[in-house]
């Protein structure tokens, strides 16, 4: 069977490139390349490398998906995973500093402890039975979902800040973004899309996984966006917004809410997105693939806030203050 791609390997000899080794990347050169070929299975291109700075002990035959170009863009997206990485790390040594902290202090305390059950003893102990089953049942499902592969995002410093301002601004100087964006989220993620694809080739996995994390983007915001993602402040703005694109006539009528709001919800989209995909069945591989889109997407969209995120946020107007302090 011949090869998927037609045109040859996608690296070459002594090129240049980034690798996965686990869910970090790392600079490396191309050494040798070759098609391997296995039963029931496409021919597909793999690719001897050797880690920078590592010694020739390391070196492997990775198959294509785990490299990476060596762009200015997967430069940054390196260099986040890794920043990322650090995060989760040193969260990781705080938890277990004070799992040890909190066994000590059981030890110490556990004869007082046991003295002071000895001397309440005459108070019947509480309930147990079902209420204890239902108690440990609960205790396992939250076990089970904790087991269950996360997507961790590190977010530039620069958005962070955007988001705090956009907080503020909504909640304290009770102004809106405005609706419908200049830049709305559709215009980002095509321009994104555009942009991106022109490091892929047409065809490939990596060309088909970056349509399906940008159109499951769209789906997310779209579902999730009145949901999830607005302040109280904005609920007004939204059933207007809503009932403009459902009313089946006018300029807005039939557009989807990716098409009205800006990047500004788009980014407490991402914030949020650690939590979503908590909750569904995707396995480790998958995960890790997503993370790797969403982080680059969000590194193009901080080196583009003047286009994506400058707008200038509205005042409200009484009309609107007024209609907002409706009902709870």
């Amino acid at each position: 069977m011949a090869p998927s791609s037609a045109s040859g390997p996608a690296y070459a000899k002594d090129e240049k490139v980034l690798c996965f080794h686990h869910e970090l990347l790392y600079e490396a050169k191309v050494t040798d390349n070759k098609i391997k070929k296995e039963a029931g299975k496409p021919d597909a291109w793999v690719y001897k490398i050797h880690y920078k700075g590592w010694k020739n002990t390391w070196d492997d035959w990775v198959p294509q998906e785990r490299l990476r170009k060596l762009t200015e863009e997967n430069k940054d997206l390196a260099n986040n995973l890794k920043k990322e990485m650090d995060a989760q790390r040193r969260v990781a040594a705080g938890k277990s500093t004070l799992s040890t902290m909190t066994k000590r202090r059981g030890q110490d305390t556990g004869s007082s402890a046991r003295g002071s059950e000895d001397r309440s003893s005459a108070v019947p102990p509480g309930p147990r039975g079902t209420k204890r089953g239902r108690e440990i049942e609960g205790i396992d499902k939250e076990e089970d979902f904790m087991r269950r592969p996360a997507v961790r995002l590190y977010i530039p410093d620069q958005l962070k800040s955007i988001l705090v301002d956009d907080w503020e601004k909504v909640t304290k100087e009770q102004k809106l973004a405005p609706v419908p964006s200049p830049t709305p989220v559709t215009q980002f993620l095509n321009e994104y899309n555009a942009a991106e694809s022109n490091t892929r080739r047409p065809g490939s996995a990596e060309a088909d996984i970056l349509e399906e994390v940008i159109a499951g983007i769209k789906e997310y915001f779209n579902k999730s966006l009145g949901r999830i993602l607005l302040y109280r402040f904005e609920r007004q703005q939204f059933y207007d917004v809503h009932k403009q694109i459902e009313s089946g006539h006018g300029e807005h009528a039939g557009k989807d809410l990716c098409d009205m709001y800006g990047c500004e919800h788009l980014l407490r989209l991402f914030v949020s997105m650690p939590d979503l995909i908590a909750h569904t069945n995707m396995d480790h591989q998958s995960v890790v693939r997503l993370r790797e889109e969403l982080s680059k997407m969000i590194t193009w969209l901080s080196k583009r806030i003047v286009i994506y995120l400058s707008s200038e946020y509205e005042h409200a107007g009484q009309e609107y203050l007024d209609n907002s302090k409706g009902p709870a």
